[in-house]
């Protein structure tokens, strides 16, 4: 419960319709494995002490007055038990009778929340059992002479852990055009649970699917739905057991349909509040709801959801193409429109045979065919300097060549000496100096060459750099327009591979497979028997772990601690915890000492949810400290 993760459930037991003796049974087993493997909020389907099937049965007081006996077996069975629980059952009050979800916790009946939408179309009968639940809370006594709330409008909040506020609502209830999880959520629920009993019928999962991840989305909440499954009767229906465990529009969990089954994931509550503090299109209600108080025991919850380690990469083949196609389109036609506007003539690129330049040539060209202009009007300058390889220097010219771009070559090495020469820099001492110079040095001819040819300098720094800082205050930090500004390290390598595969030139698609496969390097300092010396990601540190911090530091706004937690189990197979945290220490020095150079950066098209823009996403002061976040981080231990 660290952190904001907690631990839930979605359970469908094999029931027995009108049989609650044996239905309290599988019910009571039910939480007791989901208690066993730690879930602290353990939802049941629609009606299942008795069953949803049962039909006129419903209108039996046997079945109704043993339906309440066996709620308070339940009950007395989670006595010693750490955790709150959903349960469905029929329960009449002032001469009706509501489809319930009620709510136990340590041996307590902490309320009961009645369905608000009651179906009578289609397959569907309720309206002839069941009334319309009340809104605001009646008290309803128990056998015991203790009162308890019963109404839409309840709230069910953890003593222990303040994110945690439970609401729930009832199957149609969520897919009626007003879904009480609305007015749950703006009133303060984090996580909304649906006791449904979804019959199946051919592609109704996919919709169901979609409902219970999109709400979760609309909502910034965690979404627990569970339906009932195998031992309900099949007189005309199917049921399929189908459970979702669902967050902010991403699935955690889904059962096997057809299949009663248990299925667990952990929901991050603090994600959540952080993502509804930044939205402010959320707006909160202060509607009066009775908030019922319940305790947890308060423990680390192990995380079995999945980390992903590259947060801005789709896993998935063909989403990765969309994405990478999609993104590709957005950077062309951020720059279309800023060539079109400022009626340029040229495009100005310094082309080292990287992978930034690259990109940002391969977007120029986009750019300039949507335009219907001459791929001479790509000025692709080369700019060997004292640390060009060979590789570099022949991938940079096979690419322009392959592309059509104007090839036009301006060694720096001459220039830089004398300017050594001006400042009384010794070319042998290879300081920060000596790499600044030359990066300068670029960026100053390329400007003068697209004032000279009536065009625009295009920046080739990426997302990670950005962050980092690694780029020379005004030398490659520089430019026009920047295309690759909100493209991440990690992202890049994919794009410029989706142009590969998807170019239908043979020999452009070797060249880029050669750039993907050289070291990224700014290439300032002298070579070693011709190879690369300069490798940037043993000076800073992996972009991919880079990328991962960034994405869950800035996105999610997590903690440096939880960040930490959350990359050991990325990066399990990958990398050791010593150094997963001495490159996140990394990661916070720089972003903060950096930045300055954020704060004065050209255009750039955004093109993802993270993006460091002093005029978009990233209002960060220049002189911020970052103390208050590596202190934290010198706590941890590595392990």
């Amino acid at each position: 419960m660290d952190q904001g993760f907690i631990k839930v459930a979605a359970a469908t037991p094999k029931i027995r319709v009108a049989d609650t003796v044996y239905n309290t049974e599988v019910i009571c087993d039910c939480i007791r494995q989901a208690a066993e493997k730690g879930a602290k909020v353990i939802v049941l389907p629609e009606l299942a002490i008795t069953g949803y099937t049962c039909s006129d049965l419903f209108l039996q007081e046997k079945l109704l007055s043993e339906a309440k006996e066996a709620l308070f077996r339940i009950a007395g069975f989670t006595q010693n038990l750490d955790g709150i629980v959903f349960v469905g059952l029929p329960l009449s009050y002032n001469g009706k009778l509501y489809n319930v979800a009620a709510v136990i916790n340590r041996g307590r009946i902490l309320g009961f929340v009645p369905k608000t939408c009651i179906p009578t179309y289609n397959e569907f009968y309720e309206g002839r059992h069941f009334a319309r639940g009340m809104e605001q809370p009646v008290q309803v006594e128990l056998a015991d002479g203790s009162r308890v709330p019963m109404g839409t409008k309840l709230l069910f909040t953890c003593r222990e852990m303040p994110e945690l506020v439970v609401a729930a609502e009832i199957c149609e209830d969520l897919w009626s055009p007003e879904p009480p999880s609305i007015r749950h959520a703006r009133n303060g629920a984090t996580l909304i649970v649906n006791l449904s009993a979804s019959n199946e019928i051919t592609g109704k999962d996919v919709y169901r699917r979609e409902l219970v991840a999109g709400q979760s989305a609309r909502l910034l909440c965690g979404y627990v739905y569970v339906s009932a499954g195998d031992g309900e009767s099949t007189q005309d229906l199917v049921f399929s057991g189908h459970n979702i465990i669902a967050e902010n529009g991403r699935l955690l969990k889904e059962s096997v349909r057809f299949q009663n089954e248990e299925i667990y994931s952990e929901v991050d509550l603090q994600r959540l509040l952080t993502e509804r503090r930044r939205m402010s299109s959320f707006e909160m209600l202060q509607e009066e709801y009775c908030r019922v108080e319940f305790s947890l025991k308060m423990e680390r919850t192990q995380l079995t959801r999945f980390i992903d380690p590259m947060p801005f990469v789709p896993g998935g083949k063909a989403d990765r193409e969309k994405r990478c196609d999609e993104i590709l389109a957005m950077q062309a036609m951020g720059l279309k429109k800023r060539l079109e506007h400022t009626n340029c003539k040229t495009a100005v690129i310094g082309i080292s045979g990287g992978l930034d330049s690259t990109l940002a040539l391969l977007v120029t060209v986009r750019a300039f065919d949507m335009l219907g202009m001459d791929h001479k009007g790509i000025k692709a300058v080369t700019m060997p300097g004292f640390g060009t390889t060979d590789r570099t220097y022949d991938n940079a010219v096979n690419l322009i060549r392959c592309l059509g771009a104007d090839f036009v070559e301006v060694d720096i090495k001459d220039a830089v000496l004398t300017h050594f020469r001006d400042i009384g820099q010794e070319s042998s001492v290879h300081d920060v100096t000596y790499e600044n110079s030359q990066a300068r040095e670029r960026t100053q001819i390329l400007m003068d060459i697209a004032n000279k040819t009536g065009g625009m300098v295009i920046g080739t720094g990426d997302l990670s750099e950005l962050a980092l800082g690694w780029a020379t205050y005004n030398g490659d930090h520089m430019s026009m327009y920047g295309v690759n500004s909100s493209v991440p390290k990690t992202l890049v390598r994919h794009l410029v591979r989706y142009y590969a595969d998807t170019c239908g030139e043979k020999v452009l698609e070797q060249v880029l497979l050669d750039v993907l496969d050289t070291p990224v390097s700014p290439e300032l300092l002298p070579p070693e028997d011709g190879k690369i010396s300069q490798k940037t990601e043993d000076i800073v540190g992996p972009y991919e772990l880079h990328d991962f911090y960034l994405y869950n530091m800035l996105r999610q706004g997590f903690s440096p601690a939880k960040v930490y937690r959350l990359a050991k189990l990325a990066f399990a197979e990958t990398y050791d915890d010593a150094t997963i945290l001495k490159w996140e220490k990394i990661f916070y020095r720089r972003f903060f000492a950096q930045q300055f150079k954020r704060s004065c950066l050209p255009d750039g098209p955004k093109v993802g949810s993270v993006a460091v823009s002093p005029r978009g996403d990233l209002r960060m002061p220049s002189d911020a400290c970052a103390r208050i976040w590596l202190d934290e981080l010198e706590g941890l231990t590595e392990g």
